[in-house]
């Protein structure tokens, strides 16, 4: 006969200072209108600065562990995962500075921007 540990209850909020940590991370990885022109030939810079910000949502408050799929925080998260694989996968390129001119061929001027972290 095998036994059947019973299960501990789901928390129901994230563990402290998670939140906090990935505001944190997020704001290191930031890449700046000023370090843009640096860093625009390192995709994982950008692939990393939208992880950091999918983190940041996934984490918020008013997104339990236990909330149901459809939360703006979720789909917020689904979308910059989406957008930092496609700039690993090198799909997505540097979309141009609106100040030097059009956008460089097959650019994304969407992943350009990130949404506000909370």
């Amino acid at each position: 006969m095998v036994s059947v540990r019973p299960q501990a209850p789901l928390p129901a909020s994230w563990p402290e200072g998670s939140a906090a940590g990935a505001a944190q991370l997020h704001q290191l990885l930031t890449i700046s209108d000023r370090q843009w022109h640096a860093f625009k030939g390192q995709p994982q810079r950008r692939a990393a600065e939208q992880l950091a910000a999918a983190l940041v949502l996934l984490l918020d408050p008013a997104n339990p562990p236990q909330a149901p799929i459809a939360t703006e925080q979720r789909q917020g998260s689904i979308a910059l995962v989406e957008n930092a694989l496609a700039w690993l996968k090198g799909s997505l390129r540097d979309p141009g500075c609106p100040q030097h001119g059009p956008a460089a061929p097959g650019a994304n001027p969407a992943a350009a921007t990130l949404p506000s972290a909370p």
